[in-house]
């Protein structure tokens, strides 16, 4: 499952993961991580979520986004979700296509792992593509 939320910036996006996320570390058995590029999150977790600062790792782009995330998990097959903030920063672009890929990517990869994905973005929702708009 991959589940983007959308919207332009101060329209609550951070809020509506952290909610979600720290009622399914209450429902969960196995290993939540969040990834996302600072740690503005650092106090706002819970501490059973596994924060990553994504730019301690010096990396850019897209591919090694899902080579950073495969890495994840063949280091850790209990983590049953992922969450990305701001994760038009992470793979370096606000290009709904290049963000559609990565859902698509994230769906297979998540169907194949058992993982589900929630991320935000800074994005439309009401003029995204139609290749996003099912993911929102």
């Amino acid at each position: 499952m991959v589940k983007l939320i959308a919207g332009l910036s101060g329209t609550g996006k951070t809020q509506q993961m952290l909610a979600e996320i720290n009622e399914t570390v209450e429902k969960e058995q196995g290993s939540l991580v969040c990834i996302e590029l600072k740690t503005s999150l650092r106090y706002d977790l819970n501490y059973k979520v596994r924060l990553i600062e994504y730019q301690a790792y010096q990396l850019e782009g897209l591919e090694s986004l899902k080579a950073f995330i495969s890495g994840l998990h063949a280091g850790n097959f209990d983590i049953t979700h992922l969450y990305l903030k701001s994760v038009h920063r992470l793979v370096g672009t606000d290009d709904p296509e290049v963000l559609a890929d990565f859902c698509a990517w994230c769906e297979s990869f998540g169907r194949e792992n058992g993982i589900s994905f929630t991320m935000t973005a800074r994005l439309d929702p009401q003029t995204a593509p139609e290749t996003l708009k099912k993911y929102i």
